[in-house]
């Protein structure tokens, strides 16, 4: 007799005669950090950190924040830099099941060797990651003609599934390459607090990012001291009778500014 049809007949004369059944506990597995922290698991260790909504970044010493604000205000990215090397963050909505950076991780490693790059998966201190280096657009350079030729940066991808959120973290730089220049900002990226918040989002859509009222400040003032420096716009002249001229290009838009965050003055979390 099949064991599941005898365990139902069981099931049922228990019933029958009152005696309530067995509680069916699920043990859910969880997984202990050392961070990067989800709101809810966050620790008071008393440490100062700048809130840009979803992120909570450390604020540590000889490391510069840097945000960068498109023409509307709106925070569209976030780096921690240290020296030569940087630390480029980015949060995005999840499924509760995570898992999205290993899809991502093989994507990034595609991405990169389609266009010239070289990434390598490894076991780091946050889970598996890669390594190698990437194409870059170089600076252009004083009387240089033409589009500048790429340069080959070293890279460093590091990514972390939490609840309904993942955390993506680019190393470039020196510290891309050396453990000994890498640990600061390691250990700045397993400080980071990521506030998810309850809103039903798609999952990859980047989490929204804001500014301290006090940079927020500072930002519209120097945007708008910008836009008074600018000559005011002269009025074309009226066109010669002809043909119609083609319509002009218009100019690139410019990328977004990169504004310094200053940390708060008090330890403890802003916001």
């Amino acid at each position: 007799m099949p064991f599941g049809r005898r365990r139902n007949r069981i099931d049922r004369s228990l019933r029958e005669r009152g005696v309530p059944p067995e509680p069916q506990v699920r043990e859910r597995e969880e997984t202990a950090t050392s961070g990067p922290w989800d709101e809810a698991d966050a620790p008071e260790d008393g440490r100062p950190r700048v809130d840009l909504g979803s992120l909570r970044l450390p604020a540590l010493p000889g490391m510069e924040l840097r945000v960068d604000v498109n023409a509307q205000q709106k925070v569209v990215g976030a780096s921690l830099r240290a020296g030569d090397s940087l630390l480029q963050l980015s949060v995005f909505a999840a499924p509760r099941a995570g898992g999205l950076w290993d899809d991502v991780r093989a994507e990034l490693a595609r991405g990169a060797s389609g266009q010239g790059g070289r990434l390598t998966e490894v076991d780091g201190p946050f889970g598996r990651e890669l390594v190698g280096s990437i194409l870059v657009a170089a600076p252009p350079q004083a009387g240089e003609t033409g589009a500048p030729k790429p340069v080959r940066r070293p890279t460093r991808f590091l990514g972390v599934d939490g609840p309904r959120w993942f955390l993506r973290g680019m190393i470039s730089g020196s510290a891309a390459a050396e453990p000994e220049t890498a640990a600061p900002l390691e250990a700045a990226f397993r400080s980071v607090v990521v506030v998810r918040g309850p809103e039903p989002m798609p999952v990859r859509e980047q989490l929204p990012l804001t500014l301290p009222p006090q940079a927020a400040q500072q930002v519209a003032r120097r945007q708008a001291a910008g836009q008074a420096a600018r000559p005011p716009a002269r009025r074309p002249a009226a066109p010669p009778s002809g043909p119609p001229a083609a319509p002009p290009t218009a100019p690139p838009t410019p990328p977004p500014a990169a504004s310094p965050v200053t940390p708060p003055a008090e330890p403890g979390t802003v916001g």
